[in-house]
């Protein structure tokens, strides 16, 4: 009788510590995945954030060659006028 007890209950031990581990491996996947999930948003926000100034220094980095273009163009404008002045016996 004791060995059938044996026979039966090994078994059933094997079963119980095969759903436990099934079960906590389950548990584990789904925690990595959510920790995924969590670290890809951190990372899509770190970039977006980055995104934003790089275009903000890009705009201004764009902004202060037009102004010194312009300034150039209005230096030129005003050589050339007192050149014009010069010549003309001003």
């Amino acid at each position: 009788m004791d060995e059938r007890i044996l026979t039966a209950l090994m078994p059933a031990i094997g079963l119980a510590s095969g759903l436990i581990a099934a079960y906590v491996s389950l548990q584990s996947r789904a925690l990595l995945a959510e920790v995924r999930r969590d670290l890809a948003e951190l990372e899509n926000r770190l970039i977006e954030k980055m995104d934003t100034r790089y275009i903000r220094r890009s705009e201004c980095e764009l902004r202060e060659a037009w102004i010194e273009k312009r300034l150039d163009a209005f230096l030129e404008r005003k050589r050339n006028a007192a050149s014009d002045c010069e010549a003309g016996g001003g």
